[in-house]
């Protein structure tokens, strides 16, 4: 009943006072009434009459808080009739018997689950499918809640049958397997059903088995599923993340290389209003994509995607999710099914794989999708081709930046850069004037310069940063320029006094030119042209001067771009998209 004054709720916290005191709480322990202010009236609390629905042989824990950690009063049956009080987040509030205590809402019913038992009536059921992003996979569980067993993972686009719902779950048949899903995660509708006929070469793959999302709120990011675990970092509202796989209200995502757990309530699909200028213009180039595709494809171009397939018959299961190859050799495909690509490669008998996935192939057999002990893959034309051709990313906010013109002004106010980016950000904090003044003099754009340094001195933090005695001077490198061949803060010290950098200020002017000197001023003045360099291919006929062997390498730098600019009120954006015959 106690009153407090709420600031803020980010996922399942409350940011409040109480008192004189600032702290945070759970938020679904907290009511917009007081709770006790019906005491002593004539006004009865409302209750409502409900049922226990847990799988037969099973029970539901009676609790003497709502808490997973409280000491348990009873152990409820199977069709025990409860008094609910309240609910509350994930719990309730009930009287069984002649205890009152807290238990899961979600294993409650309105009725009795075994009401129809012996009876002629037929059980109903629906017919839904699943629907979770592209790459994602929804969890069978064994029961409804997340401590349930992994019975399969279900792809988007699945068929199920639908037999119950309680809660938040529903029991469900795929594959002859029965089970409990989130019911979030079904729809009416195939998801797919509406893009057979688009146009589109549905065979390419997605990068990464990811998509992107925005933070609704300051969000924090967590190291694992649950508001137990520590906070990796706070993530501003309006962030893009990378999103893995959604399942029980978390995403996994990734964030300037940081992997953990965000609320799914606070990430939403569509980018926030943006206040900046941009502007886009055309390059085109004498080249066909499936030329420049062929001119890649020569140089052994590698993927780290886990689009890759083989055919069930040629894995001997050593558990769920493991198994050997056995049988002998078998090739590899970027799809489930004889008509996709085989990536170049074959895996030897007595190979261990994971298995990610179980998938029907287009051509009957079924088929798993593998995880193996190889970081690197050769990469397939199709997959070449999928972020080689700019139509995939132009219309994407965030991925769109891979063409952003590194050479051009971001026209950034010095004020509100100091404010709103670097603050907080060690020896970088204040620094504003140098960056913008390093852009001008070098022609670099303020944000890409920024955002090279944050990452290569780990937000301010590095020693070469803050500074490193080196024959009697102390010198500081903000780029790690010469910061190699072993010996990282020695060799970047002594690059740093060659050059004179015995300020911080210096060291950010005079490390811009060097940038500006290698690939900007060969005229590779985008991210897309620094992996995939058009021009040279485009007159040269051959693949020359490339940043990276990566497919993706443009596609994953420009998440900390986008996120620096979406601080900013006031920019400007120039894009170079290319365009093919």
């Amino acid at each position: 009943g106690e009153k407090v004054t709420v600031y803020s709720i980010s996922g399942d916290w409350a940011k409040v006072k109480a008192g004189s005191k600032t702290g945070y709480v759970h938020a679904s322990f907290l009511t917009n009434s007081n709770p006790d202010s019906s005491a002593d009236t004539s006004t009865p609390a409302k209750t409502t009459t409900k049922y226990v629905n847990v799988d037969k042989g099973s029970h539901l824990i009676l609790r003497s808080k709502a808490s997973e950690t409280s000491s348990i009063l009873d152990s409820l049956p199977r069709g025990e009739k409860v008094t609910v009080y309240s609910i509350s987040g994930d719990w309730a509030k009930v009287k069984a018997g002649s205890k009152t205590g807290y238990v899961h809402a979600s294993f409650l019913a309105n009725s009795n689950p075994d009401s129809h038992a012996g009876t002629s009536t037929p059980v109903q059921t629906t017919t839904k499918y699943v629907n979770v992003d592209k790459g994602s996979h929804l969890v069978l569980r064994s029961k409804a809640s997340r401590s349930g067993k992994i019975l399969t993972s279900l792809q988007r686009g699945e068929k199920v049958t639908v037999y119950t719902a309680s809660g938040p779950w529903v029991k469900v048949k795929a594959r002859g397997i029965t089970g409990y899903v989130l019911a979030s995660y079904l729809s009416d509708a195939d998801p797919d059903a509406s893009t057979a006929d688009d146009g589109n070469n549905s065979s390419e793959p997605t990068p990464d088995a990811t998509v992107t999302k925005y933070t609704t709120a300051d969000l924090n990011l967590r190291k694992g599923p649950s508001t137990l675990t520590s906070v990796i970092e706070v993530l501003d509202k309006g962030t893009a993340v990378k999103v893995y796989s959604e399942e029980d209200g978390w995403a996994k995502v990734e964030i300037s290389g940081k992997i953990g757990y965000v609320s799914t309530n606070y990430l939403t699909s569509a980018a926030q209003q943006s206040n900046g200028k941009v502007t886009s213009i055309v390059k085109k180039y004498d080249l066909s994509l499936d030329e420049l595709a062929n001119i890649q494809m020569r140089v052994s171009p590698q993927t780290d995607t886990n689009n890759r397939y083989i055919r069930s018959d040629a894995i001997k299961l050593t558990s769920h999710t493991t198994g050997v190859v056995q049988n002998g050799s078998w090739h590899i495909r970027d799809g489930a099914g004889t008509k996709n690509h085989e990536v170049g490669e074959t895996l030897k008998e007595g190979t261990k794989v994971t298995i990610l996935s179980t998938v029907k192939g287009d051509d009957g057999y079924t088929w798993y999708q593998i995880s193996y002990n190889k970081a690197w893959k050769n990469a397939t034309k199709n997959e070449v081709k999928y972020y080689l051709n700019p139509n995939n990313f132009v219309s994407d906010p965030v991925r769109s930046l891979q063409f952003l013109k590194l050479t051009s002004t971001a026209n950034l106010n010095a004020t509100e850069v100091n404010q709103k980016i670097l603050a907080g950000k060690g020896i970088l904090a204040g620094k504003a004037s140098a960056f913008l003044t390093a852009a001008k003099q070098n022609g670099i754009n303020e944000i890409y310069l920024i955002a090279h340094a944050l990452l290569e001195t780990g937000n301010g933090t590095s020693q070469l940063a803050n500074g490193v005695k080196y024959n009697g001077k102390t010198v500081y490198n903000m780029y790690g320029t010469g910061a190699n061949d072993g010996n990282a803060v020695q060799n970047g010290a002594r690059y740093a006094y060659q050059h004179g950098w015995t300020t911080p200020e210096a060291a950010i002017i005079g490390g811009a030119k060097f940038i500006s000197s290698n690939y900007l001023g060969a005229g590779q003045d985008t991210l897309y042209k620094m992996r995939w360099n058009p021009d040279v291919a485009a007159t040269y006929g051959y693949a020359s001067h490339q940043y990276a062997t990566d497919i993706g390498w443009a596609y994953k730098q420009v998440d900390e771009i986008y996120n620096l600019y979406n601080l900013l009120d006031n920019y400007n954006i120039t894009l170079e998209v290319p365009s093919y015959q």
